[in-house]
């Protein structure tokens, strides 16, 4: 089994940073690829960014593309996702997910991954 705690969230004024962590761990698996999902009240769970195990690929949503970057930390079981510029639709719990199967993808669709976090609010104030 793998076990996947977000930290980090907070409240923050629009156009400030925020840096939201995930920390992995668990013997089952080792590679994996990390994605970044989020939910707002009354939506459905959307794509924010992801990061592939194997070839250091990222994959990010035109609408945070540029001010969102995901990183791995370097033993390689956090991964971070750092974000500028923050606007209130923004708004949101994020979410961290692992593809225990394809270490080599960075899927925008959440059914692909197999591990999720429980969330870590982020709320940007106008």
């Amino acid at each position: 089994q793998v076990q996947l705690v977000e930290s980090g969230g907070g409240l923050v004024q629009a156009g400030g940073s925020l840096r939201v962590s995930c920390a992995a761990s668990g013997r089952t698996v080792s590679n994996y690829a990390m994605g970044w999902f989020r939910q707002a009240p009354g939506k459905e769970r959307e794509f924010v960014a992801a990061i592939s195990r194997i070839g250091g690929g990222t994959n990010y949503a035109d609408s945070v593309k540029g001010r969102f970057t995901i990183s791995r930390g370097n033993a390689k079981n956090t991964v971070y996702l750092q974000m500028n510029s923050l606007k209130p639709e923004d708004t949101a719990v994020y979410y961290c997910a692992a593809d225990a199967t394809r270490p080599w993808t960075t899927s925008r669709i959440p059914v692909d991954y197999d591990y999720w976090g429980q969330g870590t609010q982020v709320t940007v104030s106008s």
